[in-house]
């Protein structure tokens, strides 16, 4: 049986690729000749899906370069496997944009700070979800007027955290690390005057943003019963035998979950089912909001059940450990998160060329930034909050003390993340004005929510 290799061992494997992949050239930004087309890419990814949604994908990316950028992780993916890469492998988000990050409940009613969007997960270079956060700061900082200076720094704040962060869990123990988890109310402390009180706000909206204020939301009493509303194209109403079909599918998915939380999920029974609309690059797969009533009329449980499709980084990394993609996106999210949704499981479509779901609360406790709000220093400092829990996911899967041999002391990685974030930001910007271009030629049809 071979020995364990030592913290010291794993220190110089991580500093060793230093030579193969030096921390300065993750400042160098892919070179664009023979770049294959952003919308090419993303007409390519909406074969998939329900072409009568794929529209409304597209208007919601051609609002902003932010927006484009949520939608396009398809884009950046191809960008990054064009760069060699340091082969220090995590369990990747695959979509670490900052709007990706937000606070939710966990099983023991806390409010967390943590990574909530999983669905392109899956295992590869550590990197690849540090580049996509930085890229998204730099973005971001753009579309609120900050100066390029600025939107370095915060590119920079979420590099350099998780760095930090990175070479402290190195030094802990695997319980511990396993353990840790980012609250919101070590998160307050750091705030003063108006954004302070701008976060206590936000917080206690996702406190209230649990099933019962998604039954307020959604749905409405109808002849005695409770339904469903339709706000097409948002929320339509499903027909009969689909509903039914969502109803078998909530029954093979009791089979993912534990044991103890079977009999939980069998003390609801079904009431009603819509399809939604969710999120910007998810537009088009399909999803459904699910109502379930427990004890009684008053005793409600809105679940979703959403596609999952292949990652967009398998068309570049070696596909992971599970053939189920809602498997794949549930385990990943698990093994990342320091608490996940008590109904989170998955399962297939009842056919024989049956589509993957996953299932989860629609809402629990959930809340993500208002990016709009925020000044130039505040989002350098939300940015150094992602990159800490960021690097706290990674550790859960990743060889942390690797990576943290690999980082260093020293400031070179996150100033070479920086320059790449920035650098992004521009290319990122010309991608949005080509599917705007697009558009507006007729090429590419998008449809508006108004």
């Amino acid at each position: 049986m071979t020995e364990p290799a030592t913290p010291a061992e794993r220190t110089e494997r991580g500093r060793s690729v230093r030579s193969v992949v030096p921390r300065s050239s993750h400042g160098l930004l892919p070179f664009s000749e023979g770049r294959p087309d952003p919308v090419t890419l993303l007409r390519r990814q909406a074969v998939t899906r329900l072409p009568e949604l794929v529209p409304f994908r597209y208007g919601r990316m051609a609002v902003s370069p932010f927006a484009f950028l949520r939608g396009a992780a398809v884009v950046m993916a191809a960008d990054l496997a064009l760069q060699p890469h340091t082969g220090l492998t995590v369990q990747l988000c695959g979509d670490a944009h900052l709007l990706n990050f937000g606070v939710f409940g966990s099983p023991e009613r806390a409010l967390l700070f943590d990574l909530n969007d999983f669905d392109e997960t899956l295992p590869g270079p550590f990197e690849w979800d540090v580049k996509r956060l930085a890229a998204s700061l730099a973005v971001a900082a753009k579309s609120i007027g900050a100066k390029q200076g600025q939107a370095r720094e915060a590119a920079r704040e979420a590099a350099r955290a998780y760095r930090e962060s990175m070479r402290r869990l190195a030094g802990l123990g695997e319980l511990t690390v396993w353990y840790e988890r980012i609250d919101t109310a070590e998160i307050l402390p750091l705030l003063r005057g108006g954004e302070r009180r701008r976060a206590e706000g936000r917080i206690a909206a996702a406190r209230r943003r649990d099933s019962l204020h998604a039954v307020a939301k959604l749905t409405e009493v109808r002849g005695g019963r409770r339904r469903i509303v339709a706000r097409p194209p948002l929320i339509t109403r499903i027909p009969a035998p689909d509903a039914e079909t969502v109803h078998s599918i909530l029954n093979g998915y009791r089979e993912s979950l534990p044991e103890e939380r079977r009999g939980l999920l069998d003390r609801f029974h079904f009431i009603d089912a819509a399809a939604k609309v969710v999120g910007v690059g998810s537009v088009g797969t399909r999803c459904f909001v699910v109502l379930l009533e427990g004890r009684d009329e008053e005793d409600l449980l809105v679940l979703q059940l959403k596609e999952a499709e292949r990652s967009v980084l398998e068309e570049h990394l070696p596909s992971g450990p599970h053939d189920h993609h809602g498997h794949r996106v549930v385990a990943g999210q698990k093994l990342m998160q320091a608490a996940s949704d008590i109904f989170l499981g998955w399962t297939s479509g009842p056919d024989a060329r049956a589509r993957h779901f996953y299932w989860r609360q629609l809402r629990d406790m959930k809340g993500s930034a208002e990016i709009e709000a925020m000044s130039p220093g505040l989002l350098a400092r939300y940015g150094g909050l992602c990159g800490t829990a960021l690097a706290r996911a990674h550790a859960r899967s990743g060889d942390r003390v690797a990576i943290a041999g690999y980082l260093g002391s020293g400031a070179v990685f996150e100033e070479a993340i920086a320059d790449f974030a920035v650098q992004y930001a521009v290319r990122n910007a010309a991608d949005h004005a080509r599917l705007v271009e697009a558009i507006a030629s007729g090429a590419v049809e998008a449809a508006s929510e108004t």
